[in-house]
């Protein structure tokens, strides 16, 4: 049986997390909807939860653009008193909130997934359901530095410690394509200049031949052409979004062009 044009042209997506260099998903989106291209399932792992969790709800790329240039990370976390973070990131849940209302997991428009860790046990968490806002809140906090988030019982951290790019929580989508944006794909580590900087780069320094090894299996993976810029600069965004737009717009067509050539091609 033949797939229709836009069936061809639908994918299931998985975005990775790189702290500020998330910005680069922004492009991707923008590639995507320049190309006709369709996500019909979308995981996210920290600053891609946040991005994933906008699309899903049906914020366009253009709208996401938006409301990363209005970021600054200082205003996302707060002083707080806990023996297990300096900061809390609650602001970022109001940020999700005001941008979507009170919204839960399992009524996005796109089936959306976000993975976090349980930092009491070592295990991932995948949210598929539950308030979106606390969802990104979890997957998105940098232990050591943001108070762990409490959610069913669970002590939630950064989803980076165990799947940075979330391409588990897609594969059972069997007749879309796989395609993950790994930001952190050719990066390259300078000298941190603070304390969150420095965490920042002893988890993603681990994690980059460990993701190599975790999306072997995707149809496609993205890696922006992002390798120099900071992980925590936020001035740089409207680079970022730039060059992931750049870097993904011809591989993105590519690929669909080698879908369309080749009738064994998973679609």
């Amino acid at each position: 049986m033949h797939k229709t044009q836009s069936e061809k042209k639908s994918i299931a997506l998985a975005l990775g997390g790189g702290a500020v260099l998330g910005a680069a998903h922004v492009g991707v989106l923008k590639a995507l909807d320049e190309l006709g291209i369709g996500v019909r399932a979308v995981a996210g792992t920290s600053i891609g939860s946040f991005v994933a969790a906008l699309h899903a709800f049906g914020k366009s790329w253009q709208e996401i653009e938006a409301a990363a240039l209005e970021l600054d990370w200082l205003d996302l976390s707060g002083l707080t008193l806990s023996q297990y973070g300096v900061l809390s990131n609650k602001k970022f849940g109001g940020v999700v909130s005001d941008l979507l209302g009170r919204q839960r997991i399992e009524h996005a428009a796109i089936p959306l997934s976000m993975i976090a860790t349980d930092i009491a046990t070592g295990e991932m968490v995948v949210m598929r359901e539950g308030d979106v806002a606390s969802a990104v809140m979890a997957s998105s906090c940098v232990p050591g530095v943001f108070k762990p988030v409490e959610l069913d019982g669970r002590m939630l951290v950064d989803g980076v410690l165990v799947e940075n790019v979330p391409l588990s929580p897609l594969r059972e989508c069997q007749n879309l394509p796989l395609v993950c944006v790994n930001l952190m794909g050719g990066h390259r580590f300078s000298r941190p200049d603070n304390i969150v900087g420095l965490l920042l780069n002893a988890f993603y320094c681990t994690l980059q031949k460990t993701t190599t090894l975790q999306i072997g299996d995707a149809d496609l993976v993205i890696e922006p052409d992002i390798g120099d810029f900071s992980l925590v600069e936020t001035s740089q965004i409207p680079e970022l979004i730039e060059a992931g737009y750049q870097s993904s717009l011809p591989v993105l067509r590519a690929f669909y062009h080698s879908v369309d050539e080749k009738s064994d091609v998973k679609l």
